[in-house]
């Protein structure tokens, strides 16, 4: 990683100015290098080295965001990805020295709000983190309304829960801003590089648009009756998504 953290991106401003972050690598040099990086641009960086304590870690001192590295000693990072969705929605920015799509999917599959190929500059890792907190600061904002219902499905914004047929449905917090973004719009067509820009905020340049496309095949499967003859959520094609209010 580029040691260029004076110029890490001071227009990323901090929408959380005092937010905490877990860093998680068995690597102490790199653990140490991405949590200075950090605490020069104002966060707080609690460190773990295994699975364990990272799960306890986040049990304890509830973090805003997590940085995971794919790779880490005798453990798989995607394993415990999947261990941290099981118990929290906190939201986690994958780091792999790994550029393969398979992996880049399987990462978002899983639940990861991010995934930062390796070698990276302190600017990026900086903006990215910037860039996630403040997408979770504008999606945990109430809307339009606190509650949006569209026949069985009901998209509490207050709570920040949805429910299909008044039984809740689980989802991951980047999932939920995603939805809730369609729904305020219904039948309003909206293009992937949109949907990252109002939701993500970010672009085609910072992140692959089939971030969303995973999102979306990630939330069909949770609030459709048939995810392979969506109702909700329409693909319009070579265009992108708009949200259907009566299937």
């Amino acid at each position: 990683m580029a040691a260029d953290t004076a110029t890490a991106v001071r227009s990323a401003s901090l929408t959380k100015p005092h937010a905490r972050l877990l860093v998680i690598d068995d690597d102490a040099d790199v653990r140490s290098m991405v949590s200075r990086l950090l605490e020069a641009e104002g966060y707080q960086a609690d460190r773990a080295a295994t699975g364990s304590e990272a799960m306890e870690a986040i049990s304890g001192k509830r973090p805003d965001l997590v940085i995971l590295d794919v790779m880490l000693d005798g453990e798989n990072g995607f394993e415990i990805l999947s261990a941290i969705r099981r118990s929290s929605n906190v939201p986690v920015i994958l780091l792999s020295g790994r550029d393969a799509e398979s992996d880049r999917v399987l990462g978002l599959r899983l639940g990861a709000d991010d995934y930062v190929v390796k070698p990276f500059s302190s600017a990026e890792l900086a903006a990215r983190v910037a860039t996630v907190l403040r997408r979770l600061d504008r999606g945990s904002a109430p809307s339009e309304g606190p509650t949006m219902s569209f026949g069985n499905l009901t998209i509490d914004v207050l709570s920040r829960e949805i429910t299909v047929d008044g039984k809740l449905v689980p989802t991951t917090a980047k999932e939920f801003d995603l939805l809730a973004f369609l729904a305020r719009s219904p039948r309003q067509v909206f293009t992937r590089q949109q949907l990252l820009e109002h939701v993500w905020g970010s672009s085609s340049d910072w992140q692959d648009d089939g971030t969303v496309t995973e999102h979306v095949r990630r939330i069909r499967r949770k609030i459709e009756s048939n995810p392979d003859r969506p109702g909700w959520i329409r693909t319009v094609r070579g265009v992108g998504y708009r949200f259907e209010p009566e299937p």
